[in-house]
């Protein structure tokens, strides 16, 4: 299938709880009720507290999504789009918040620029703007016009949360 979007997440976890990519393997994969009981993780990538990134699933770098790319990060359009996951997401009383850190904002603007030289024409989201969630805890598209990122591939789709907190 053709890369249509580029998805932001967040782990909904509080500001500054390491979580490990093993974590959230489990979190997905494991078998229910200790788990979602996917296949397969719902993130291509996910960004740990200092910066560093993980990846869940090798890319080819190209326009498509072939089947072992796809990832469960939103119903409806996993075979069109990779999901990009930052740690955090909830303040300390487990409200919904931006809680990304200085290295992972520079990490999660490295990997969009990174996904930009092969895809130009990819729109960039969050997973708020396909679902009735929180998650990533701030509006995307106010953040990546903020940011510089070219309008192009902005998606604009849904209104502006009550929560939208941009901390950096």
């Amino acid at each position: 299938m053709h890369f249509q979007y580029l998805i932001i997440h967040c782990t909904a976890t509080p500001a500054g709880r390491w979580v490990s990519p093993e974590d959230v393997k489990r979190w997905h994969t494991k078998p229910k009720p200790y788990g979602n009981g996917w296949k397969q993780v719902g993130y291509s990538d996910l960004i740990l507290l200092d910066g560093s990134r993980h990846q869940f699933v090798k890319h080819n770098n190209d326009l498509t999504i072939d089947p072992f790319e796809i990832t469960n990060g939103v119903t409806g359009i996993n075979a069109i789009s990779r999901h990009l996951c930052y740690v955090g997401g909830l303040d300390k009383t487990l409200k919904p918040e931006d809680t990304r850190t200085l290295q992972q904002i520079e990490t999660m603007l490295a990997i969009i620029y990174e996904v930009l030289t092969y895809a130009p024409h990819v729109k960039i989201a969050g997973h708020n703007q396909f679902a009735n969630k929180a998650c990533p805890s701030f509006f995307v598209p106010t953040w990546l016009k903020q940011a510089g990122v070219p309008e192009q591939n902005i998606e604009w789709r849904g209104s502006v949360p009550a929560n939208n907190h941009v901390t950096q």
